[in-house]
C-alpha cells in the first residue's frame, strides 16, 4: 500500500484567536448587586450625616434673615395656615402655608416674616419679607436666592439703596424709575439697568401679600388683642368684659 501524504494547512504566520470564556450571568448579576448596595448604604450614611447638619443651617440662615426683616426680632414663632385662619395648635404641616410672627425681647409682636418665590429675569427669586399689619407696609426684605445676571440683576441681593427702599414702605408697592418718583409711601425705586429684576421683588411680594393678607391681618389682631390685655393685667389696671354686664 503507498503512503499518501495529508493536505498541510497554509500557514500565513497568524496565530489562532484566544478562546473568549464567557462570563456566568449569575456572577455579573450578583457582582452588580453587592455594588449597587454598597453605593446605596454609602449615600444613606452621607445623608443622615449631613441632614442635620443642613437643617440647623438652614435654621440660622432663617433665624438671621427673619432678624432683619423685622428690624431686630429676638424670636419668631411659625404659624401655619388651616383653612382662612392661622394657628400654633399642633396640625399635619405637610403642605401647609406658613409665615415667620416675630417678637421683640419684651414678648411684643413685631411683625410678620413671609416668604415667597416667583420666576426673575433668568431664574426663580426666592426672598423673605416683613409686613407690619398694623402699618399695612412692608419693613424689610432679603434675596435668599437668585441667578440674576451678574452685575446687573443681581444687585437685588446687594444693592443696598434697593433694599433700603423696602424699610417702611406702604402695600401695594409701586416700583418706580429714579427720575419718575416722587417720594410717595408705596414708592420704591428700581435699580438702573436692573429694572426687570427689580419689578420682579415688587411683583413677588404684592403677589404674596395679595393671596394672604387677610388671614394675616386677621390673626393679628388677635395678637394685638392679647398683648394688650397681658399689659393691662401686668401693670394692674381692670380690664372688664362687656358682654359681662361689668362696669368699672
Amino acid at each position: 500500500m503507498s503512503e499518501q501524504k495529508l493536505p498541510m494547512a497554509e500557514d500565513n504566520g497568524s496565530a489562532a484567536p484566544p478562546r473568549q470564556v464567557e462570563a456566568s450571568s449569575v456572577r455579573l448579576v450578583s457582582t452588580l448587586t453587592v455594588a449597587g448596595a454598597l453605593a446605596g448604604m454609602a449615600i444613606v450614611m452621607v445623608f443622615q450625616w449631613a441632614k442635620p447638619r443642613i437643617d440647623a443651617y438652614k435654621a440660622k440662615v432663617l433665624a438671621e434673615a427673619v432678624t432683619q426683616v423685622l428690624g431686630g426680632a429676638t424670636r419668631y414663632q411659625t404659624v401655619y395656615l388651616v383653612g382662612d385662619h392661622f394657628t400654633t395648635e399642633r396640625v399635619d404641616t405637610a403642605g401647609l402655608d406658613s409665615v415667620y410672627v416675630g417678637y421683640d425681647a419684651n414678648g411684643q409682636p413685631r411683625g410678620v416674616a413671609m416668604e415667597a418665590a416667583e420666576a426673575g429675569f433668568q431664574d426663580v427669586i426666592d426672598l423673605l419679607f416683613g409686613y407690619d399689619p398694623s402699618k399695612d407696609d412692608v419693613i424689610g426684605m432679603t434675596v435668599l436666592t437668585s441667578n440674576e445676571t451678574p452685575g446687573l440683576g443681581a444687585k437685588i441681593t446687594y444693592d443696598s439703596t434697593f433694599i433700603g427702599e423696602f424699610d417702611g414702605v406702604g402695600t401695594p408697592l409701586k416700583g418706580v424709575k429714579k427720575d419718575r418718583a416722587k417720594g410717595q409711601h408705596d414708592e420704591v425705586v428700581m435699580i438702573t439697568g436692573a429694572t426687570i429684576s427689580s419689578r420682579a421683588v415688587i411683583k413677588i411680594i404684592n403677589d404674596r401679600l395679595d393671596a394672604i393678607k387677610k388671614p394675616v391681618d386677621a390673626y393679628w389682631s388677635t395678637l394685638a388683642t392679647a398683648a394688650t390685655t397681658s399689659n393691662a393685667a401686668t401693670s394692674g389696671e381692670s380690664v372688664t368684659n362687656p358682654s359681662a354686664g361689668g362696669g368699672l
